[in-house]
């Protein structure tokens, strides 16, 4: 398998398809696409990345199966390598889990917009807008329900990791990033992703890019 992703500091949908191939436990080649430099125009119009309109994460797997958007390959590794790698056991736990992926990844506009990805970063505090802390105040509120009804011992959401920590992950780094508030429950739970082997060697790496995109450097986009 090869995966297409982009900068390590600032794709989200990147980190996600990223972990999702790890917790495949198969060998997958990685192919980092610097974005918005000056060949970016031109190398998304080559046919590696023509399925998926330009954009990463994309997934081949051999010459004629490819994947694109993260959650499009969470489900694809998962049909692969079982279900139960990704998803929890039971109808109930498995059904908010799903839920919640999916509602992260059609969700929290004014988080994705405002707070963009940069692991290499840690700003100052700054009080978020009213959209970003109520895009806040829903998530704690799912993960409050995952860790009190599924966490069980475990330190993840539905006590392994799993798709719902995946689909995450790039939230963990963004309250990080910008110090942003959370519940007091979520300290254990954002210490477990982000000190996770995986959320290290992401965020290690990412140090080692060279390339910077001014727009995603600033404290708070407006």
């Amino acid at each position: 398998m090869k995966l297409l992703i982009g900068n390590k500091a600032y794709s989200s949908w990147s980190l996600r398809g990223w972990l999702a191939c790890k917790q495949s436990g198969l060998p997958f080649e990685e192919v980092v696409v610097p974005l918005y430099d000056a060949e970016w125009d031109k190398r998304r119009e080559g046919d590696e990345f023509a399925p998926s309109g330009g954009k990463v994460p994309v997934l081949w797997d051999g010459e004629e199966i490819v994947v694109w958007d993260s959650l499009a390959i969470v489900d694809y590794l998962a049909d692969k390598v079982g279900r139960d790698r990704y998803w929890p056991a039971g109808d109930a736990p498995r059904a908010m889990a799903r839920s919640m992926a999916a509602e992260m990844h059609s969700s929290f506009a004014a988080l994705r917009r405002k707070h963009s990805m940069n692991v290499r970063q840690i700003h100052p505090a700054h009080t978020p807008d009213d959209d970003v802390l109520a895009d806040l105040k829903r998530i704690m509120e799912l993960w409050a329900q995952a860790r009190a009804r599924f966490g069980g011992a475990g330190d993840f959401l539905f006590g392994d990791f799993g798709a719902a920590d995946i689909m995450f992950a790039p939230v963990v780094t963004r309250i990080f990033t910008y110090q942003l508030p959370f519940a007091r429950f979520a300290s254990a739970y954002l210490e477990a992703m982000l000190l996770h082997p995986w959320m290290q060697q992401w965020i290690a790496e990412a140090q080692e890019e060279e390339w910077v995109i001014e727009q995603y450097e600033k404290p708070v986009q407006e």
